[in-house]
C-alpha cells in the first residue's frame, strides 16, 4: 500500500492542522446519553442492545432529517475483522471496551465519512457522541457535536432528570454528560523533570491526566491526555472554557520548557537527541511500538524547534498512528506475530521517511 492509500485511511485529526498544533495534537468532546426505554447497555440482552442499533440506524439514515447527520453512516462491530476493530481504537473512534464483541450483536459504532465524528452504540451508555479535531478546536467540536445531540434529541427520549439532567451509568458521566479532552504533546517538559509537577497541579484543579487511550493507559511518546473529570453540576460553557484556559497555560510552559533545553548548557545534547532519532527511524530494521513513540517524540520536538529541517510536522502525527499493531497487520496484509509486527514496523517507517532525504538544520 502507497503512502496515499495508507492516508486515506486515518483521520481528520492525524491528517489536518489545527491552532497550537506544536503542543496539541487534537481536541475531542464526548457526550454521554442513554435512551429512557431501555436499560443500560451492561443489563441488555444482545437482543435489546440490537433495538438500540437499529432504532439509532434508523434516524441518521433517513434523509432529510439534519445537516447535522448527513454523511453519518451505521457500522456494526460483530461483522469487522479484528485487525479493522483494533484500528479503530488506534485512531480513537472507538474504544478498547467497544471493540471487544465477543462475536455478539450489538455493538455497531456511527461514523461521519472523514471521521471528525463518531458515536459509540452500546458503549458504557447506549450513546456515546464524540467530535475529534485537530489541534486547539474545542468550541468548533462542542458545536458539532451539540448539534449531532440535537437532532437526536427530537427523534428518541433520553433518559433525563431536571435534578440530576442526564443519566449514565457511571455517576462521574452524570449531569452534562460531557468529556472534553485535548492530547498534548509535552516532551519538553519530560526532558525538563517539571511534568510530574505540572500533571500533579492539573489533578488539583478537577482535572484528569491519561495515557494515549485514555484510562488505565501509559503517555507513551510523551503523549499525554487532559480532561475534565466532573459533570455534575457544571454547565458545559463553563467546562470547556476551564479545559481552553488550562490547555493555553500548558503550551506556555511547555513552549518555555523547550526554549529551556534549547538555550541551556545541554542544547547541543538535545540537538543531537533529535539526529539520534531520525538516524534510528530512518535505518532501523526492528523497532517495537514503544521505541518508536519515543522517537517519534524526539524527531517530532526537533521539527516543532526547527532544529531539523524537511520533516513535515503532521507525518510524524500520522506515523504516531500508523506504527500501532493493527494498522502494521493491516499494511503487511494480514496477521502477524509479535516480531514480524517489529519488522514490519521498521519497513514501514523507513518507507515513510524516505523522501525526506536532505535532511539538515534549519
Amino acid at each position: 500500500m502507497d503512502n496515499i492509500g495508507i492516508r486515506n485511511s486515518l483521520s481528520r485529526w492525524v491528517r489536518d492542522t489545527g491552532p497550537y498544533s506544536d503542543v496539541v495534537i487534537s481536541s475531542r468532546i464526548r457526550l454521554a446519553r442513554n435512551l429512557e426505554k431501555y436499560f443500560f447497555p451492561s443489563r441488555l440482552s444482545h437482543d435489546r442492545q440490537e433495538e438500540v442499533v437499529n432504532e439509532i440506524e434508523a434516524v441518521i439514515s433517513k434523509p432529510g432529517i439534519s445537516e447535522n447527520t448527513e454523511g453519518l453512516r451505521t457500522v456494526r462491530l460483530e461483522g469487522l475483522p479484528v485487525i479493522q476493530r483494533q484500528m479503530m481504537v488506534e485512531k480513537h473512534i472507538i474504544s478498547p471496551q467497544q471493540a471487544k464483541t465477543n462475536g455478539h450483536p450489538g455493538k455497531a459504532v456511527v461514523l461521519q465519512d472523514d471521521e471528525a465524528v463518531s458515536i459509540m452504540v452500546n458503549e458504557e451508555d447506549h450513546l456515546r457522541i464524540q467530535v475529534l479535531l485537530p489541534g486547539l478546536m474545542l468550541w468548533e467540536a462542542w458545536d458539532m457535536a451539540n448539534n449531532i445531540d440535537d437532532t437526536l434529541e427530537t427523534k428518541v427520549t433520553y433518559a433525563f432528570d431536571d435534578e440530576l439532567g442526564y443519566l449514565t451509568c457511571c455517576p462521574t458521566n452524570l449531569g452534562s454528560g460531557l468529556r472534553a479532552s485535548v492530547m498534548v504533546h509535552l516532551p519538553g517538559l519530560v526532558l525538563t523533570n517539571q511534568v510530574s509537577k505540572v500533571l500533579k497541579a492539573l489533578s488539583q484543579v478537577g482535572l484528569a491526566v491519561r495515557g494515549l487511550y485514555g484510562e488505565g493507559s501509559e503517555p507513551l511518546g510523551n503523549l499525554f491526555q487532559v480532561s475534565n473529570q466532573v459533570t455534575l453540576g457544571r454547565v458545559e460553557k463553563e467546562i470547556i472554557e476551564d479545559l481552553i484556559s488550562v490547555t493555553k497555560g500548558l503550551i506556555e510552559q511547555e513552549r518555555s520548557a523547550r526554549e529551556l533545553l534549547l538555550n541551556s548548557d545541554t542544547g547541543s545534547q538535545l540537538t543531537d537527541r533529535i539526529y539520534r532519532a531520525y538516524g534510528i527511524l530512518s535505518h532501523a530494521r526492528i523497532i517495537s511500538t514503544q521505541e518508536a513513540l519515543g522517537l517519534l517524540s524526539s524527531l517530532r520536538l526537533g521539527v516543532d524547534m526547527e532544529i531539523i529541517g524537511n520533516v513535515e510536522p503532521k507525518k510524524l502525527d500520522e506515523l504516531m498512528v500508523l506504527i500501532q499493531p493493527g494498522f502494521v497487520q493491516y499494511i503487511a496484509g494480514g496477521d502477524l506475530s509479535s516480531d514480524e509486527r517489529d519488522e514490519a514496523r521498521a519497513d514501514l517507517i523507513r518507507d515513510y521517511l524516505a523522501k525526506d532525504k536532505d535532511i539538515g538544520e534549519s
